[in-house]
């Protein structure tokens, strides 16, 4: 929603500013600089890509024009889910949650949180933890193993977003390409009068103002909304990734999902009074 809003903005601001100035639309409509600028890109772009990079690229177009779905709401479900799993282990023991880890799609505690437990990563990110605890019985690398999981989510999230943001970055070099192109055309008609002259250095130019302007207005923001839907997510399994730790380092329950609330983001973060009449109800 976001990104649509902004582009709104950035060709409505071009459009109304090139129209006060009593801009002529004729000259920016030139197909061929568009054809150059636009083929050259795309080309580009997939021209270095690979086959599992491309298949991260299409996954992360959805996330173009949605939103991780930050709330208070979602961390509180999330903190109540922990709690539920951590006071189980606390009171019956840790191979007491082996059921809900082994098949958290039967477990009535994963079902009782469905928009939490339809996030099959963070079921899994918090399966895989805990079963790896169940099966050593030592705490002493947890934590580091939920660091190389969070990086390489991280990481591979962050590759769509750097490769558009890449061919966002070529896109004004595209734009002198056609530029260039536009300005041999001109020299060609060298003899003409100068109002056609002038109407091929014109069309010439629109080629740079096309490559300026898809780099800064469109594909350099879409390449920044990536990235930051990454980074908003990284926070999130960051608070999981501190409950759990707690709670396998021998943390009461609701010592376990208090750190994972110092690590939710301010604007998310409930109150510790919030928290604890949600999972009064847990």
């Amino acid at each position: 929603m976001y990104l649509l809003i902004g582009l709104i903005v950035v060709f409505s601001s071009v459009i109304v500013g090139y129209t006060v100035a009593h801009g002529e639309w004729s000259v920016l409509f030139q197909p061929a600089e568009l054809i150059i600028i636009l083929g050259c890109g795309l080309g580009a772009f997939f021209g270095s890509q690979t086959k599992y990079t491309f298949k991260l690229i299409t996954k992360s177009l959805k996330y173009l024009f949605s939103d991780p779905g930050s709330s208070k709401e979602r961390y509180l479900d999330t903190l109540a889910l922990l709690y539920t799993l951590f006071t189980k282990m606390h009171r019956e023991g840790v191979i007491s949650v082996e059921s809900d880890v082994e098949k958290p799609e039967s477990s009535p505690i994963f079902s009782k949180y469905p928009n939490i437990s339809k996030n099959t990563t963070l079921v899994n990110f918090i399966g895989d933890t805990l079963r790896v605890y169940l099966t050593t019985g030592d705490p002493a690398d947890i934590n580091s193993l939920m660091d190389v999981d969070m990086r390489t989510m991280q990481g591979e999230g962050l590759l769509p977003a750097h490769a558009v943001s890449h061919m966002a970055e070529s896109m004004p070099g595209m734009g002198i390409v056609a530029c260039v192109l536009g300005v041999v055309l001109a020299m060609g008609n060298i003899n003409e009068p100068p109002e056609i002259l002038g109407h091929y250095i014109a069309a010439a130019l629109v080629g740079t103002f096309i490559g300026i302007l898809s780099c800064y207005g469109l594909f350099g923001p879409m390449g920044s909304k990536l990235e930051n839907y990454v980074s908003e997510e990284h926070f999130y399994f960051n608070a999981v990734k501190e409950a759990v730790s707690a709670a396998i380092r021998g943390a009461t329950p609701l010592i376990a999902v208090e750190y994972g609330r110092r690590a939710i983001p301010y604007p998310f973060r409930p109150r510790f009074a919030e928290m604890e009449e949600r999972l009064r109800s847990a």
